[in-house]
């Protein structure tokens, strides 16, 4: 038997080479006195060998019999196994194949024989040896004790025990430092990059079984296939394979450090541990580390799976869905049935909508959480009459601006009131008083947060801020009008939307020194917006000047202990993404596209950043939801390859209309005979959700005596489950306040001269004053109109600078 020398093969794979029968006859002798240790099995049967054995993965262990060799190494020695030879006549196709005729075997490599004359029995390639190490092989029993065709097991995973290596050498973590080193070792980008491609040389093709839709790993620009087992000692299996090299490169890297691992080593790597690899991909293939990264979360998706079918636990209920493509609307669930009901609406509604908004010139601006049956109608009626807008709420009083221009004369606002104060008084700003503004209800329309903006407690935070030098008060869009007013008479105040809330108090720091921010009242999303700054503490700076150019790591910093924020308000819909949805969602859909509104607690947000880095997540607005999903789905069209797409949407149910309205024109659009994409938008409604049905939300409600304590009644979800017992709802129960029939209602009476039928309805010109004798009007417009500036200009404006800089002597803020 002879040994040749050659190069290092960096990867500690070895293969031995068997050409001929002596190889052969060689091999099975060795197989009586062998047994497979750790992790890499290899079965084969003593009739039919392959030529080509793969005996490591990251080291070898290997003890044979002093009768049959002898191996002695020294410091500076390597072990040259044989992975294959690199001439041009040399074939390689690796197969993975599962082997079912003995327990203790997992997998095997193969590579058709390529006979060469006069050849060595074996031939042996580099791998890297520590010193004094030797090689142990000991025998394994076949799992049937009387086989007609005897097979033997032969593995090799890692280098055994010797006085300078120890069982530890052998965890996930152990192997994933050791490849760390190894990509660290290349100086050159090029090299590393030259290194991943050799891995994807070496990862054994998914046979066509293993090619399938359930083992698609989401979120890669590459198609990506991912197969998970776990085999008779509790190890995990993996294999993978992928139609990109760079990718095949990365998932021949995660295997050699996973497959094998006990289920706890596998969840214990997390995708920040793979940043120690350092593959020196250039900044444009981002897209290539975000894979390697969702590969990863999809290793942990089933390796979850596994330990809990293997443990006998029942598996999480699926959230309800909908799936859309070309061809139409699959709901799975009650809840997803509800919100499907409408999506095709009547058209004998839609129409006498039309006729009725042409006829007497109605503009109709409604929130995205309107009912699904509203958004229906709205969305269908849309097509005959241009005046109908559905958005956030900062977008809704443009477009009742534009309305108004265009020469409607009365505006329906389809939300909660805060929103149609805001348009009645951005009319008026306009000089189009004489527009009418009507809400949905005779009722009052609240809002949790807009509630928590005008509570005492809320003042007394604003009174503290009035007593702190340089301060500034971000005020959520989501308020009242009159909280603005009485707020900006206490502290200078600007409104954000959750779209650009961060942008605002980065740009104030950076504009006024030593600024106080104080922001509120949702505490979600304050807490928020300290853990993202305190994330951007560990970012470089070159990373952070990309969000805002005037920061740095020192700065942020030290605008931390500056930025305060009110903790006792929250949003009743995202008050619902709290510990239960997100454990479920870890569970089942961490490889999914996560959506988070800004306002969500901070287990939903954390989950909703961690995909936002490796590019399967939005944080923002209900505007930045929609357009990200958007992008999704036409880069999906782009790449014209079958694929589904899953959405969490992490935020009020109500969005799905415009979802589906969006994706549907986006997949109808598509050429005819192109690749098949399914889109799926996941409700994640808690397990406990109840149901409250109304038939008519706009009727008045009574509020409930108990004993002695009086309760208002919050509407319910006009149709299906929703409402947690725990808190928090899918749907907005204040939204759904705005009805179809208050709609149709509103405007058949339309004008309203001599009718009072509906006067009740009509949104009322603020008459009240501030405690400095303002309008409040006039002063809550103010902060509204200061967020306009800085989304133009991207600064705040003077005036308000001037305000922050010079309060008035009595704490209050000086408004001219």
């Amino acid at each position: 038997m002879l040994i040749r020398w050659g190069h290092h093969f960096p990867n500690g794979c070895a293969f031995l080479y068997f050409p001929n029968k002596l190889a052969r006859s060689f091999i099975s002798l060795v197989g009586l006195v062998c047994s497979p240790i750790l992790h890499h099995s290899i079965s084969f049967q003593s009739s039919n060998l392959p030529s080509y054995i793969n005996i490591s993965s990251l080291s070898l262990s290997l003890s044979l019999s002093l009768s049959l060799l002898q191996f002695s190494f020294h410091h500076s020695q390597t072990l040259l196994l044989a992975l294959m030879d690199s001439t041009a006549t040399t074939t390689m196709s690796l197969r993975a194949t599962s082997s079912s005729s003995s327990s203790s075997s997992s997998s095997f490599f193969s590579i058709p024989p390529t006979q060469k004359p006069n050849s060595l029995p074996f031939k042996l390639r580099t791998f890297r040896f520590r010193r004094h190490q030797s090689l142990k092989c000991i025998q394994s029993p076949p799992s049937d004790p009387t086989p007609k065709n005897p097979t033997f097991s032969c593995s090799a995973a890692t280098l055994s025990p010797s006085p300078t290596s120890s069982a530890a050498d052998d965890l996930a973590p152990s192997k994933l430092r050791r490849l760390a080193s190894e990509f660290h070792s290349l100086t050159e980008p090029l090299d590393r990059v030259k290194r991943l491609l050799h891995y994807a040389a070496l990862l054994p093709p998914l046979p066509d079984s293993g090619r399938v839709d359930a083992n698609r790993v989401m979120g890669c620009t590459a198609q990506v296939w991912l197969d998970a087992k776990m085999d008779h000692d509790g190890k995990m299996r993996f294999a993978a394979d992928s139609d990109s090299e760079i990718t095949r490169g990365f998932c021949s890297c995660l295997v050699s450090v996973l497959d094998g691992a006990a289920p706890e080593e596998v969840l214990a790597v997390k995708t920040d541990d793979l940043a120690a690899l350092n593959v020196g991909l250039p900044g444009a293939q981002r897209s290539r580390v975000n894979t390697w990264h969702n590969v990863l979360v999809s290793i942990h998706k089933k390796t979850k799976a596994l330990v809990a079918e293997l443990q006998g636990t029942p598996p999480f209920e699926p959230f309800p869905s909908l799936v859309i493509t070309a061809d139409g609307i699959q709901a799975k669930g009650s809840y997803a049935e509800t919100q499907a009901r409408y999506l095709f609406p009547d058209e004998d509604k839609v129409e006498e909508l039309v006729n009725v908004l042409k006829e007497k010139k109605i503009g109709v601006v409604a929130h995205f959480y309107m009912d699904p049956e509203v958004q229906g109608i709205l969305t269908a009626a849309k097509k005959h009459w241009p005046h109908i807008h559905i958005s956030d709420s900062l977008v809704m009083a443009d477009s009742a601006l534009e309305m108004a221009k265009d020469g409607c004369e009365f505006i329906t606002v389809l939300g909660v009131d805060f929103m149609s104060e805001n348009v009645r008084a951005i009319l008026d700003q306009a000089g189009f008083q004489k527009v009418g503004v009507y809400r949905m209800s005779s009722e009052r329309i609240s809002c949790s947060l807009a509630d928590a903006a005008s509570s005492p407690s809320y003042m007394s935070y604003l009174e503290n801020a009035s007593r702190s030098p340089q301060s500034l008060h971000v005020v959520y869009i989501n308020t009242s009008l009159e909280t603005k007013a009485y707020a900006h008479e206490i502290v200078p105040t600007i409104t954000c939307t959750s779209s650009n809330v961060v942008q605002t108090i980065l740009q104030a720091f950076s504009q006024v020194l030593d600024l106080n921010v104080w922001y509120g009242p949702d505490s979600y999303m304050g807490a928020n917006i300290r853990v993202l700054l305190e994330q951007m503490t560990k970012m470089t700076d070159e990373e952070i000047a990309e969000i805002h150019p005037a920061h740095n790591r020192d700065s942020i910093r030290s605008l931390l202990p500056r930025l305060h924020y009110y903790q006792d308000g929250t949003c009743i819909v995202h008050h619902l993404f709290g510990n239960e949805v997100v454990n479920r969602i870890n569970e089942m859909y961490c490889d999914a596209f996560l959506t988070a509104h800004f306002e969500v607690p901070g287990e939903m947000f954390a989950l909703a950043m961690e995909a936002k880095r490796r590019g399967m997540g939005v944080v923002g607005s209900t505007q930045n939801i929609l357009d990200f999903i958007k992008q999704k789905v036409q880069d999906a069209l782009d790449r014209n390859i079958n694929d589904h797409l899953q959405f969490v949407l992490g935020t009020e149910s109500g969005m799905v209309t415009s979802i589906v309205a969006l994706v549907r024109n986006l997949l109808g659009s598509a050429k005819s005979g192109g690749a098949k994409i399914n889109v799926e938008i996941v409700f994640p409604v808690s397990s406990d959700s109840m149901t409250s049905t109304s038939t008519n939300s706009s009727s008045g409600l009574s509020p409930v005596k108990m004993g002695d304590v009086i309760l208002p009644v919050i509407p319910g979800v006009a149709s299906g489950e929703g409402c947690s017992i725990n808190g928090g709802c899918a749907s907005c129960p204040y939204m759904k306040m705005n009805s179809l029939s208050s709609l149709l209602k509103v405007c058949h009476h339309l004008p309203d001269e001599t009718d009072t039928a509906i006067s009740a309805y009509e949104a009322a010109r603020f008459k009240l004053q501030t405690p400095n004798g303002k309008s409040v009007a006039d002063v809550g417009c103010e902060p509204i109109l200061h967020m306009r500036h800085f989304q133009a200009s991207k600064k705040l404006p003077e005036k308000l600078v001037f305000q922050i800089c010079n309060p008035s002597t009595n704490g209050k803020s000086s408004i001219s």
